[in-house]
């Protein structure tokens, strides 16, 4: 686990007119690897360097279970949590997160509302949406001979493409790609998932492959996996993927038919020391140019329509970065956007279920 302080690296500004004080200061917990990087370079830094703020990045796996203890115990030491919005949502009606003050959001860079420059949906009562990122299908294109997988099929049919299958321990996207995989079109996933024979269909078509996953729990497990042949296909979080692809020169190739896009959020948690820190941070983060740059080092989407027009290449490589995007119309043909509303009244139920399935 990693605990960086934003400061140390950045060193403190002052020629940018910013006071630093030691009593302020904010830990950030994110995901990790590439992406926690990629937030680290494009937000923080730039926003310890701007106001003084000393920022500490921290990494965790993601759910609700570690929030819980801190508050209910009274004992915050995260201030700040990057967060999948189903367990937003949950965190928020258990009283895990401060609400979320919608004033104090940046207008759009074209100078839109908050309101109307971020996407439908994306503006919750505890959290911010920052940006989208897709669970994708991918394989190492030198480990695979004769035909290629194309679709999300694919991924489940053993006889065409033996060998080991890599997803992540959880059944929030696995219960998706089953389903779509046994031929339920993308429109009516969550509608056959509202009906008990419809989650049994969804297990009973991960039980064709369960003997051959390799389950991860960390986004930088699936490239590695590739790299090392432990798995011919695995799902994976797409920006991993690219940049495993562009910066270490691997041979991974992305399937995004059957893609799950879902949403990154940010939030405060209930009872910080820091909370007039946290809300500046998220303040700062929001703003266009900010979720903009996240894309300059990983190629995940902003969730705000006016920072979209601000993205432009890969800033160590170039690539131009708008065909990349898991939202980009040429991706998103054969996409399912994650229901987050779903998850979050299921997602206790399914995640018990999950569990019990996976101990048989």
């Amino acid at each position: 686990m990693r605990a960086t302080s934003i400061n140390q690296v950045a060193g403190v500004l002052l020629g940018l007119g910013a006071a630093y004080s030691a009593a302020e200061s904010v830990t950030v917990v994110s995901w990790g690897g590439s992406y926690a990087d990629a937030c680290e370079e494009a937000y923080l830094k730039p926003f310890a360097a701007a106001t003084g703020i000393d920022v500490t990045l921290d990494d965790y796996s993601g759910g609700l279970s570690q929030i819980r203890s801190q508050v209910e115990a009274g004992n915050v030491y995260w201030d700040v949590v990057d967060i999948q919005f189903p367990d937003l949502v949950r965190g928020c009606d258990e009283g895990l997160f401060e609400p979320l003050d919608v004033s104090l959001l940046a207008p759009g860079a074209d100078g839109s509302t908050p309101e109307d420059d971020f996407h439908s949906g994306l503006i919750s009562e505890c959290g911010i949406a920052m940006l989208f990122f897709s669970t994708i299908v991918a394989y190492n294109h030198e480990r695979t001979t004769g035909d290629v997988p194309r679709t999300i099929q694919d991924f489940f049919d053993l006889e065409r493409f033996p060998g080991r299958r890599g997803m992540r321990r959880t059944p929030l996207a696995n219960l998706e790609f089953a389903l779509m995989a046994d031929g339920v079109p993308a429109t009516d996933v969550y509608a056959t998932l509202d009906t008990r024979d419809g989650v049994d269909r969804a297990f009973a078509k991960l039980d064709t492959i369960k003997d051959q996953v390799v389950w991860w729990d960390a986004g930088a497990q699936p490239p590695q996996m590739l790299a090392d042949g432990e798995v011919v296909m695995t799902t994976a979080y797409n920006g991993r993927i690219f940049n495993a692809q562009i910066l270490e020169d691997q041979p991974f190739t992305i399937v995004w038919h059957g893609q799950v896009l879902e949403i990154s959020n940010l939030a405060v948690v209930s009872g910080s020391a820091n909370i007039p820190a946290a809300r500046r941070l998220l303040e700062y983060a929001s703003r266009p140019a900010s979720m903009a740059a996240v894309s300059r080092y990983i190629a995940y989407s902003p969730s705000r329509r006016s920072a979209e027009a601000l993205v432009t290449s890969h800033l160590a490589t170039g690539v131009p970065m708008a065909s990349h995007m898991p939202n980009a119309s040429e991706n998103t043909k054969l996409a399912l956007r994650s229901d987050w509303s779903w998850w979050a009244d299921n997602g206790e139920d399914m995640n018990e279920r999950f569990g019990s399935w996976l101990l048989r």
